[in-house]
This record gives C-alpha cells, structure tokens and sequence, in this order.
C-alpha cells in the first residue's frame, strides 16, 4: 500500500499524535459539569508532563486543550506534572553532556 517509508512515518507520527491528543489537559474528561468527582490524579500528571510540548502547540491554535488540568487533586498532580515533564523536557537538555576527566 505505501511504497514510500516517508508516507508511513508521517501517518504513524499522525496517529500518535491523535492518540496523545486525546488526553491533552482540558478536554471533556475532566470536566465537572459533564464528569462530576473526576479528579486528575498522579498518573494523570505524569501523562500531562510527558506530552506538554504536544499540547503546548495545540493550545497555540485552539482553546479546547490546555497545558495544565486546572481539576486536580492538588500536590500528587503537581508532583506527576513535574515528574513528566522533567523526563520529557529536562531529560533531553541533560542526556547528551559527557563529565570531563581531570
């Protein structure tokens, strides 16, 4: 079907995308109204974190997805938060340097 693996790439990277977008901070989930008693938790934080750049350019665009779950459970939110984003984020700047012998 795909003769060219530039095609495929591009539909897999698609699909991923889509699928990371559909847990994006701020959608229908967590919302009170629709949702009642569903809080962010932890892992929820973790998963927010680790995709931050993704949603950070979607929010760029729309209104829909957020950055930050505003319904959260508090300090284990923030704490999975961090977690994720230091190894999405942090982990990237920090992977690469070599410790100089003396």
């Amino acid at each position: 079907m795909f003769r060219n693996k530039r095609y495929l790439v591009l539909v897999f990277i698609l699909v991923v995308a889509l699928v990371f977008l559909n847990c994006a901070p701020g959608n229908e989930r967590w919302d009170q109204e629709i949702n009642p008693g569903s809080i962010a938790g932890f892992w929820t934080g973790v998963w927010h974190g680790f995709i931050i750049l993704i949603s950070f350019i979607v929010s760029l665009f729309t209104d829909e997805v957020g950055i930050y779950e505003t319904n959260n459970t508090g300090w284990p939110y923030n704490l999975g938060f961090l977690i994720g984003l230091y190894c999405s984020v942090g982990g990237v700047f920090h992977g690469g340097k070599k410790r100089r012998k003396r």
